[in-house]
């Protein structure tokens, strides 16, 4: 009996070295296998009713740490997240040229004003002023392509996003997968460790892509899940959909297997589908924000320059631009004195019309004022015009003519109202006119009507600030009429959006929405069939509400065309009300205008918050300047995130392979380990089989 015991526990230690040098020898020929882990043989000693019988192996082991598996998980996913921010991040800055070169985008804007610097050493000169005009609509030209371009990167990033999404279901279904593979073999005690490998890198390839929770599973395998714990693959695998349109922040949604399963949206917190929809939602969108509000405000400028001026001889009608507001509303608000000249051709006053909106009054050549008011006040400016003129309102457009061959000037005096004077408000004398609402400051007051049809809805929708979304809010407009009445509407706890944030109108009319702790949540419109009076603009074009409007003004402005036709049109002039009856108020070689247009770079202006920069008070080359800067900070600043997580992928990825690789001098000895033991086992054996034999024939 004691010779059968020996015999099993030779042959026990046998198999026991035979699965060790199968293991060993596996090790060693995937010592450059990419994704290899090594195994290593479980075993212990085989006991019965406290008697050894030899040795029995439990299992083939991968060496693995699980807290550098997730510190490995973790750092790739970051290192994908600041990776493609960076890509994308560098390519925006560079569609603004190089600063040493001409070609800069910001060195046009300088090329405008040295040429109409040049026109006022020659007003009369028409090549100077076609060459001015060309330095503008450069200008103009530069940031249309660099904002068709940066939203043509946003579809990129859109298309790489579906793309990403697509391959984590690929990956996730594959895990799923692999999970039963893994299941099985453990459960006749088989080797695992293949699977288990595949299903490593597996997990390596979907934390580039977005970051995840992994929980290894009882019966092996793993768990999937979202950061906030929606399980994405287990026994079987979620599907995920990107969800995103034009206008509202994009964001993930899981469906689990199965009828009836509703999509859950899902927190994505790292990962390369993280970078690209802060591209996407955040940084693109705010790029375009910004070069908008440089655009709008540093032709803001040149017109106020523009309109502060006249041609010599004036046009016979000025015609406004698109206010978005009747004209009593437009009209109320101004403060300060405006006059309009009806002037001959050879520059002669013929007729003057002195506006005072302080003490509301129209006089007429200097003569008694009239009382006028903001409901009378188109009537009483024909009134006042007579024989000499007329003025219309049109499609919120002001348009003011001169007849028997005469033209009409403008004196902006002290008028004023949201930062601009009379002229420049109503858009009669524009150098640069715009195809949409690129200007948000609407002069509206909350004692204003708001103007807006009474039943018009606007859908927004709350956002936490990573894209997901919380809730849909449709906001009607009231019937009450006046803009207090609106806002009312517009922050009401239940059916607006005051549970999360706030609208305010500031000193100028300009409405914004700050959101509210903890949610801090963002607002976008998904729709809005809203409308301000007949054919007027919606409640987002006028205020510029969401992502659509604010992105996409840098594209909407060109040179007034009439003056392209013909540059003799450029206001160099500037209207001089003090001279003389009968002496020439308007002067051919007067190039103060030009002077004006010059030096409209250092116009103060109040700039809005756009993207990464915040609400200042500087002059338009100041803020080039700035916006130049936060570019080429913020590329900079994504650069350096990008190596520093690259970096720590790397060490994260060194020291998990310091634990997970094969090193051939420790499988080496492993080898001659288990060589030995096989061959002292297998002399044991041929022992035993030796003593059997001398039994037997003693017998």
């Amino acid at each position: 009996m004691s010779l059968s015991i020996a015999l099993e526990t030779a042959t026990s230690g046998l198999m026991a070295a035979q699965t060790g040098l199968r293991t060993v020898s596996d090790n060693i020929a995937n010592v450059n296998t990419p994704g290899y882990v090594r195994k290593q043989v479980d075993q212990q000693q085989l006991d019965v009713a406290g008697v050894g019988m030899g040795v029995q192996v439990t299992g083939i082991q991968r060496v693995t740490d699980q807290y550098l598996q997730l510190a490995s998980l973790n750092a790739g996913s970051d290192a994908g997240r600041w990776d493609v921010f960076s890509q994308y991040l560098d390519n925006a800055q560079s569609l603004f040229g190089d600063p040493s070169t001409s070609s800069f985008f910001f060195n046009k804007l300088d090329n405008v004003y040295s040429a109409f610097a040049a026109s006022a050493n020659d007003p009369s000169n028409n090549l100077l002023r076609t060459q001015a005009l060309a330095n503008v609509q450069d200008f103009l030209t530069e940031a249309d392509r660099i904002n068709t371009q940066i939203v043509q990167l946003g579809s990129t990033v859109d298309t790489r996003i579906n793309s990403d999404v697509d391959q984590a279901n690929s990956l996730l279904q594959q895990i799923s997968k692999l999970n039963s593979d893994i299941s099985r073999a453990n459960l006749v005690q088989a080797d695992a460790s293949g699977a288990e490998n595949i299903q490593s890198q597996l997990l390596d390839q979907l934390s580039s892509l977005m970051g995840i929770k992994v929980a290894q599973r009882q019966n092996g395998g793993v768990d999937v899940r979202s950061p906030e714990g929606v399980l994405l693959a287990g026994d079987t695998a979620a599907t995920l959909t990107y969800n995103a349109s034009d206008s509202t922040p994009g964001y993930i949604t899981a469906t689990q297997p199965g009828v009836g399963s509703n999509p859950q949206p899902i927190q994505v917190s790292s990962g390369e589908v993280r970078g690209l929809l802060d591209l996407r939602d955040s940084k693109l969108p705010g790029i375009s924000d910004e070069l908008g509000e440089f655009v709008s405000r540093a032709t803001d400028a040149l017109n106020a320059a523009h309109n502060a001026a006249s041609a010599v001889p004036p046009p016979a009608t000025l015609t406004g631009r698109n206010t978005g507001l009747d004209l009593p509303t437009a009209v109320s608000g101004f403060t300060g004195q405006t006059t309009v000249a009806i002037v001959n051709s050879a520059g002669v006053v013929q007729q003057t019309v002195a506006i005072d909106f302080d003490a509301q009054t129209m006089s007429v050549n200097g003569g008694a004022a009239t009382a006028t008011s903001p409901a009378t006040f188109l009537a009483d400016l024909n009134a006042a015009l007579g024989a000499s003129g007329s003025a219309t309102y049109v499609n919120n457009q002001l348009s003011i003519s001169a007849s028997g061959g005469n033209g009409v000037a403008i004196d902006e005096g002290t008028s004023m109202k949201a930062g601009r004077a009379f002229s420049q408000f109503f858009g009669l004398n524009d150098l640069v006119q715009s195809s949409g609402f690129s200007n948000y400051e609407t002069g509206l007051s909350a004692t204003d009507a708001h103007g807006f049809t009474p039943g018009g809805t606007v859908t927004f929708r709350l956002s936490q600030p990573d894209g997901k979304p919380i809730r849909d809010v449709t906001v009607a407009m009231p019937a009450a009429p006046q803009m207090s009445d609106l806002l009312s509407a517009l922050n009401n706890s239940t059916t607006g959006v005051g549970l999360y944030g706030a609208f305010s109108l500031d000193g100028n009319g300009q409405l914004s929405f700050t959101p509210s702790a903890p949610t801090n949540a963002t607002l976008s419109v998904v729709d809005d069939n809203t409308q301000r009076g007949a054919g007027g603009p919606t409640f987002s074009q006028l205020f510029g509400i969401g992502v659509v409007q604010r992105s996409a003004r840098a594209g909407q402005f060109e040179v007034n065309p009439t003056l392209l036709a013909n540059p003799q049109l450029l206001a160099f002039s500037q209207l001089d009300l003090s001279v003389a009856p009968g002496t020439p108020a308007l002067r051919p070689g007067d190039g103060a205008g030009a002077v004006a247009l010059s030096q409209a770079g250092d116009a103060t202006a109040t700039f809005q918050a756009a993207g990464s920069l915040g609400q200042v008070t500087m002059t338009i080359s100041r803020y080039a300047s700035e916006f130049g800067g936060a570019v080429g900070r913020d590329a900079a600043a994504a650069g350096s995130q990008a190596q520093s997580a690259d970096a720590v992928q790397t060490e994260a990825v060194n020291r998990r392979q310091s634990v997970e690789s094969v090193n051939l001098d420790e499988e080496l000895v492993r080898l001659q380990t288990y060589q030995q033991a096989f061959s002292a086992s297998a002399r044991m054996i041929q022992a035993t089989k030796d003593l059997f034999d001398v039994l037997m024939n003693m017998v």
